[in-house]
């Protein structure tokens, strides 16, 4: 591989890396402002809990919706594997998120986000992401 090809692919990887980030982040502080800037218009999204949604119009109401019936959410994504092959690539990652309820109670969910991404003029964005539920706790009491 050329000195080209390989700097051309550690850019993307970071790419990549910085936008699992940075959903995380947008649905922890609802930046919806900032979706364009991690999906693509057409996107398609499956989980367990919305069911398949179809475009940011979707993702964003169902997002705002679920979110907002939590105090706080904090997600932590993490053993990235990175699947590229050309101008699209394959993203999983471990989610970890914690939602404090209220003051006195949370919950702790994990599991698998496996994201479909593609080169587009403005950059990577997520084409599709499908959510694989692995666990998800009972109301918990809260030390802090």
């Amino acid at each position: 591989m050329s000195t080209e090809a390989t700097l051309r692919r550690l850019a993307d990887r970071a790419e990549l890396e910085d936008l699992v980030a940075r959903h995380s982040v947008w649905v922890d502080e609802g930046r919806w402002d900032e979706t364009d800037r991690i999906f693509t218009g057409d996107v398609v999204i499956t989980s367990p809990r919305g069911g398949e949604l179809r475009g940011i119009d979707a993702v964003v109401e169902h997002v705002r919706r679920s979110q907002g019936t939590f105090a706080r959410t904090l997600h932590n994504k993490a053993n990235l594997v990175i699947d590229l092959d050309g101008d699209t690539a394959d993203v999983r990652a471990h989610d970890i998120g914690v939602f404090a309820i209220d003051d006195t109670t949370a919950q702790v969910a994990a599991g698998i986000a496996r994201y479909r991404a593609v080169r587009t003029p403005a950059g990577w964005r997520f084409a599709g992401l499908a959510l694989e539920a692995v666990a998800l706790t009972a109301a918990i009491d809260r030390a802090l």
